[in-house]
C-alpha cells in the first residue's frame, strides 16, 4: 500500500510538532483513494491535549465533529474520501509502532464504530529544519499489519 504526504499536510504537521518539542502530539487522518492501493492525506486533525515524552493518548471526543464537516466537505462520497486512521509522533524515538501503538491500533480496526476494513498508523518526527520523518504501518481487521510506503511530497 502506497500513501502519499502532501506538502500541505507536512506544512500543517511541522508547527504542531515544534510547539510540542519532545512531548508526543497526534490526531486522525482522513484520505483519498487516488489508486488501488494507494490514498493520499487530505486532511488531519492535531490533538490539543499533548501526550508525553513516551506515548500519545487519544481523545475519542475530539474525532466525531472534524470527521462529520470532513465527510460533508467531500459530498459524504465515503468510496474516494474516509477515515484512513491515526497518526502521532515520536519525537525521542525511531518512528516505527511500540507494542502499545500495535495494541491500540488493532483495538481501532476491529472496533465495530470504527466502520473500516484497515486503518493505518502515520508515525512522525522532525528530522533537521522543515523536514519530516516517517513511517506508515496498516492494520487488518484479522490482527495482520503490515509496512506502508510512505511518499513525502517535496516542500518548496
Amino acid at each position: 500500500m502506497k500513501i502519499h504526504l502532501p506538502a500541505d499536510i507536512q506544512k500543517k504537521l511541522i508547527p504542531a510538532l515544534e510547539k510540542a518539542g519532545n512531548q508526543e502530539i497526534g490526531g486522525v487522518l482522513m484520505g483519498e483513494h487516488i489508486n488501488e492501493a494507494e490514498f493520499r492525506i487530505v486532511d488531519l486533525t492535531i490533538q490539543k491535549q499533548l501526550g508525553s515524552i513516551a506515548f500519545f493518548v487519544r481523545f475519542v471526543a475530539d474525532i466525531a465533529k472534524p470527521l462529520k464537516r470532513f465527510f460533508k466537505r467531500t459530498g459524504y462520497n465515503y468510496r474516494k474520501f474516509n477515515y484512513l486512521g491515526e497518526w502521532h509522533s515520536h519525537p525521542s524515538f525511531p518512528p516505527v509502532p511500540s507494542q502499545k501503538d500495535l495494541q491500540s491500533m488493532q483495538e481501532i480496526v476491529t472496533d465495530s464504530d470504527t466502520g473500516a476494513n484497515f486503518v493505518i498508523l502515520l508515525i512522525v518526527q522532525l528530522k533537521g529544519e522543515e523536514k519530516i520523518e516517517g513511517t506508515v504501518t496498516t492494520f487488518l481487521k484479522d490482527g495482520k499489519f503490515f509496512k506502508c510506503q510512505l511518499i513525502t511530497e517535496k516542500m518548496i
